[in-house]
């Protein structure tokens, strides 16, 4: 980018990343080379690196008579503006104290702004620390250019939205894996972590088993409808495949040997079982993956070896006369194939640059398929060939069948319906009513259903019981500046009662001494990725839910996730069947680039669709990602006004995006803004807005990461309690053998000091980890704010109350007061003395339970106790840990792990 033209017309310079890679990547050091300055020769066509230089070289100028370019370079820490001798090649610096160019990051806006020569070629005009200068290129002697700029500008009001977070009981909204009886006259689902079952279209919803022991997934019906096949995991017993009668009673296991398994399914003949066996990850382990693939097990026999037919593919399906499988494969290029039962004679379909689902009816005639998000039915030619599946398609007749979208798409029996949910809403669609050429359909085609069958799920909100009373402490409690000395906080349920330096005890409450110790709200940590990346079998105990807790994160808000994972782990956590921190989540991000998760917004009615179907499944929040124009960002606004929702959108290293997101009333900007420091004009902008701020300094636009100042600083591999609740192999890569740097390659100080800026000013600066190291990366976020000058006070506020205010739920966490939830965390020392003492937790209490940080095995309020992870292996002593591990996300943030 930033090109010129040289005088005569012939030589167009510019600067391009030389770093190397496909895609963009965090931490480019910019004492190598990261960009070059290139001359293309308009008459020749030759390309040369004309400056290819330590430090990279950018936003090059020539000067008027043609003989030289003005650019910048990085010197160290610093950013300088340098001539370039087109004759002689020579260098020479003339100012050193520009701002930080934006070589580090995807400067899609330019490395630096503008700046350009006098027209005699004596002087450079430029911009440096706020102001605009003109430096003399011979002698370079400085001169400031006052200017004075009165700006109005017209500042929506943000969009944000209060959440009902505790109520009574509260409907499931995110239905997975819904399946179809053959006859139409059952449908059995996932929610809340077992199956279920109601007899359409208004029957009750009952348990499809009474068994407690697992989690419950992937359903599927027999061909005469009787019994079901399904999927359990156990965080110990690990996967199995299981067969239940429909009618209830005892289930039977079909697998002999643990695994990973998904997605059954019956061949018509009522023999076989084709499924998929899975390889492990950092979640649930790596025991029992070998040899990942699809197999096929006898229907009707007990404590099977699966038998092996391919190792690429997923959602087998078998064909019509039961000697074939239909598998999907995906990732770069989609296809969906077929094999022989022995995984030979592969057969190709369909292709698909979008197709994230695809069905096949059961007589072969027709193929419905999910494409960016909505549900599209098509007939199924038989050509020999592959055949592109494209709701563009002019080959083939191609309807759409959903107004906002559809999963967990399948057919009826007879293959004259096609079946699918959007969130607790069950749709069924005829062909009669899609296809005017299909026998009987009508003239005029109905419209689209925009209401289905309810599939109503109502789980009552876990409470414990009893009265609790913590004594003694010192309660910073987020209500002003209050700071009660020894205090005693109340707790009947999950609800504060009474808190102060004297409260009446009841003789029914339990007791903890908490004497010498300091209580403070639980955290409340806004931009955290919490292992919601795959469309996954959820284990029990989710060790991401647990290292957070441990250090006092109470309340996390995920805003990039897959949407089926985070949704339904969530309500498992209201329910009482899963430990974990409050989590909330935008789901699946709004998209503005490529790929087959895209959201195309190009109208309002397209912001409103995207909106309504993250709605459905339990979203109060979206997170707009790179949305290119400023109108489509304005359409997201507005849907989300008119649904009640909030907008957190990724900031994505653009200053000028984030500066029109604060206008057009965004609820924050997630990530910093890349640029430091920042003036008046940007400081009054966002003061009078209402618009937050969740910088994400452990990630950092714009320089390094700030997670890697902490691998610097200390010594992270040695902490006990992290490794307790995490893999050893996600610490030990990261913190053992450290990139070290001095301090002032470390921009993130600079980026702190506009929080503390805002924050003098009354903008909320929210706490956002995003999952960088889970739980102690919170804490290095809270010490990175006190790096910029804010006090512990304001500190904690950043990561409790701000936060809770952020998502709507100031009302109920994120200060101690009597009426809200019990959340909370208890130190062993004060946190207003050294901010760096909020990593000493001992207790925290999350929805009035409390867990002891070290073990996290409850205490005084129920008898939780805490099964090891699979890398706590009985075999080995703590000082050889040698399960294999990956990140959760990677350092520095690297797509498609997290946004």
């Amino acid at each position: 980018g930033e090109p010129c033209i040289s005088p005569d017309g012939r030589y167009v310079y510019y600067s391009e990343d030389m770093s190397g890679g496909s895609t963009f990547q965090y931490n480019k050091d910019p004492n190598g080379q990261i960009y070059v300055i290139r001359r293309l020769d308009l008459q020749t066509g030759e390309l040369d690196n004309l400056i290819s230089v330590q430090g990279g070289a950018a936003r090059p100028q020539i000067s008027p008579d043609g003989n030289h370019l003005a650019f910048v370079r990085r010197v160290r820490a610093k950013s300088v503006l340098f001539t370039y001798d087109l004759h002689t090649g020579e260098m020479r610096p003339l100012f050193d104290g520009l701002n930080r160019d934006q070589q580090e990051t995807w400067a899609i806006f330019g490395v630096y702004p503008n700046f350009d020569w006098m027209p005699d070629g004596k002087s450079i005009v430029f911009w440096a620390k706020g102001k605009i200068w003109r430096i003399d290129v011979a002698t370079k002697q400085l001169m400031e250019i006052p200017f004075e700029v009165e700006s109005k500008q017209s500042i929506a009001t943000a969009v944000r939205f209060k959440q009902d977070v505790a109520p009574a009981e509260f409907q499931s909204k995110m239905i997975r894996h819904a399946t179809t009886s053959p006859d139409g006259k059952w449908v059995v689902f996932n929610a809340v972590g077992q199956l279920w079952k109601k007899q359409l279209p208004n029957g009750k919803i009952e348990r499809l088993t009474g068994d407690s022991g697992w989690f419950e997934f992937f359903p599927a019906f027999s061909p005469d409808g009787k019994s079901v096949v399904y999927v359990t995991w156990n965080d110990t017993a690990m996967g199995a495949i299981r067969k239940v009668q429909l009618r209830g009673g005892k289930s039977e296991k079909l697998t002999r040997r643990k695994g990973h398994y998904y997605t059954p399914a019956f061949s018509p003949d009522g023999t076989m079982i084709a499924y998929r066996r899975a390889g492990g990850n950092s979640v649930r382990g790596y025991t029992y993956a070998v040899k990942p693939g699809i197999y096929w097990i006898a229907a009707d026999v007990a404590n099977q070896v699966g038998n092996f037919v391919t190792e690429r593919g997923e959602y087998p399906r078998f064909n019509r006369t039961s000697d074939r499988i239909f598998l999907f494969r995906d990732g770069g290029s989609k296809s969906l194939k077929s094999v022989d039962l022995f995984g030979e004679n592969e057969r190709d379909h369909f292709t698909s640059k979008y197709a994230t689902e695809v069905a096949i009816s059961p007589d072969e005639q027709w193929v419905a398929f999910q494409e960016l998000y909505n549900v599209y039915i098509t007939p199924f030619p038989k050509t020999g060939g592959a055949i592109d599946l494209s709701s563009k398609s002019s080959a083939i007749p191609v309807k759409k069948v959903t107004r906002d979208a559809g999963t967990n798409l399948h057919w009826s029996g007879d293959s004259k319906s096609l079946h699918w949910v959007t969130g607790p809403e069950y749709f069924t669609r005829d062909l009669q009513e899609t296809f005017t050429f299909v026998p009987g359909a009508p003239d005029s085609l109905p419209a689209i259903d925009t209401t289905g069958i309810a599939l109503d799920v109502f789980v009552a909100t876990d409470v414990p019981a009893g009265k609790v009373a913590l004594t003694g402490a010192r309660i910073i409690t987020m209500k002003g500046d209050e700071v009660i000395e020894n205090g005693t906080i109340l707790i009947d349920g999950n609800r504060i009662t009474a808190i102060g330096a004297s409260v009446n005890i009841p003789s029914d409450a339990k007791t903890v001494d908490v004497s010498g110790k300091t209580i403070i709200p639980g955290l409340v940590d806004v931009h955290a990725h919490v292992g919601h990346f795959s469309n996954d079998l959820t284990t029990q105990q989710h060790w991401p839910y647990f290292a957070n807790l441990a250090y006092g994160v109470t309340t996390t808000h995920d805003p990039s996730a897959t949407t089926e994972v985070v949704f339904s782990q969530s309500e498992l956590v209201k329910a009482g069947k899963m430990v974990g921190p409050r989590v909330y989540s935008t789901g699946t991000i709004l998209y503005g680039a490529e790929g087959d998760f895209k959201a195309v917004i190009n109208s309002l009615d397209d912001a409103r669709s995207h909106l309504r179907r993250m709605k459905a499944v339990g979203a109060f929040s979206v997170k707009s990602y790179n949305q290119p124009r400023r109108e489509q960002r304005q359409q997201v606004i507005q849907a989300a006004r008119e649904l009640e929702m909030n907008v957190v959108p990724e900031g994505g290293s653009f200053f000028f995006h984030n500066m029109s997101m604060i206008l057009d009333g965004h609820s924050g900007i997630e990530h910093n803004i890349p640029i430091a420091p920042v003036y008046d004009d940007v400081l009054k902008l966002w003061s009078n807005s209402e618009t937050g701020y969740t910088p994400t300094l452990v990630v950092s636009y714009g320089t390094q990461s700030g997670e890697r100042y902490w691998y610097h600083h200390t010594n992270v591999w040695e902490k006990s309690r992290l490794l307790n609740f995490t893999p050893r192999a996600i610490v030990d890569s990261r913190s053992r053998r450290r990139d070290i740097s001095p301090d002032d390659e470390y921009g993130h100080v600079e980026h702190a000091k506009i929080c503390k800026a805002l924050t003098d000013l009354g903008v909320k600066v929210n706490l956002g980890a995003h999952g960088q190291l889970q739980g102690l990366g919170a804490h290095w976020e809270l010490w990175m704010f006190a790096q910029g000058g804010m006090t512990p006070l304001e500190v904690l506020r950043a990561g409790t109350l701000n936060g809770a205010h952020y998502i709507g739920m100031d009302h109920d966490i994120g200060s101690l007061e009597t009426g809200k939830l019990a959340d909370l965390v208890v130190l062993d020392k004060n946190p207003l003395e050294n901010i760096r003492n909020t990593e000493f937790v001992k207790y925290v209490m999350v929805n009035g339970r409390l867990f002891d940080a070290d073990s996290m095995n409850e205490t005084v309020t129920g008898n939780f106790k805490r099964m090891p992870f699979y890398w706590e292996n009985p075999n080995t002593s703590d000082a050889m840990t040698w399960q294999p591990g990956e990140g959760i996300t990677l350092p520095g943030c690297g797509c498609p792990n997290a946004h």
